[in-house]
């Protein structure tokens, strides 16, 4: 469909899993409470401003959508770069598969509470200075939030970049960061246009807080066992026995 092997129906199961860990990245404790003020921030604009008036509240809608472009150009070259060094180890894919299996499993069973791992405990923020109001001052707030918030996103990251990694080309492994980034900045731009309504299922979702770090331990997990089993690409077998229509994608 696009000329090039980017996406095709064996992408389908890595594709729906970085895009619901784009998701719960979103939801996460260290990112859902502070979007608000983030965005407020971003726009110039004071938390009033942001909740009461539409027309005021338009600074702040731009200001999330570079604010989703500077974090996607962060996680679009490390899916880039992930899948560019993934090709020297193809020949070793199932011992890579399993090492980096093993490691997501443990950062899952972190997020369950069975143990907890110090480095994850910690929040690296990078200073993006005093850019608030401006179109750049978002943009440089979106590459400094992906590169510093690291307790909650980067375990999440690093099993999608796992999985990026184990793609046999550059393109389909940047795709799948691509749609980790849809799944983590699609959700800001729809709060800034809808923040009345996002606001108050943002303090819903706050009471299960807890619940959601089981969940993310849970999807930490699966793709763990499912990179160190192989079962990704027995899964997309079965998808394309199952339902031969899928074959004509891509």
């Amino acid at each position: 469909m696009f000329g090039i092997d980017l996406f095709d129906a064996s992408l389908l199961p890595a594709m729906t899993v970085a895009l619901a860990a784009g998701l719960l990245s979103f939801i996460s404790p260290c990112v859902l409470p502070i979007i608000p003020p983030y965005l407020a921030y971003m726009g110039g604009i004071t938390m009033n401003q942001l909740t009461e008036d539409s027309r005021t509240r338009r600074p702040a809608v731009v200001a999330s959508v570079f604010f989703v472009l500077g974090l996607s150009t962060v996680f679009l070259f490390l899916g880039f770069a992930a899948s560019a060094f993934g090709q020297f180890f193809l020949q070793n894919q199932q011992l890579f598969g399993r090492i980096a299996g093993i490691v997501i499993i443990i950062f899952g069973l972190h997020f369950l509470g069975i143990f907890k791992i110090p480095l994850l405990q910690r929040e690296a923020r990078i200073d993006a200075g005093d850019r608030g109001g401006s179109a750049l001052g978002a943009y440089v707030l979106g590459l400094a939030f992906a590169f510093g918030w690291t307790p909650c996103i980067g375990p999440i990251l690093g099993a999608i970049l796992s999985m990026a990694a184990q793609e046999d080309s550059i393109g389909r492994g940047t795709f799948l960061m691509g749609m980790y980034a849809v799944g983590l900045g699609l959700p800001f731009i729809l709060s800034a246009i809808f923040i009345n309504r996002a606001m108050g299922l943002m303090n819903r979702l706050k009471r299960h807080m807890g619940l959601i770090e089981k969940i993310m331990g849970g999807l930490l997990i699966a793709v763990g066992v499912m990179m160190a089993t192989g079962a990704f690409s027995r899964l997309s077998y079965w998808l394309l026995e199952t339902f031969p229509a899928l074959s004509q994608i891509g």
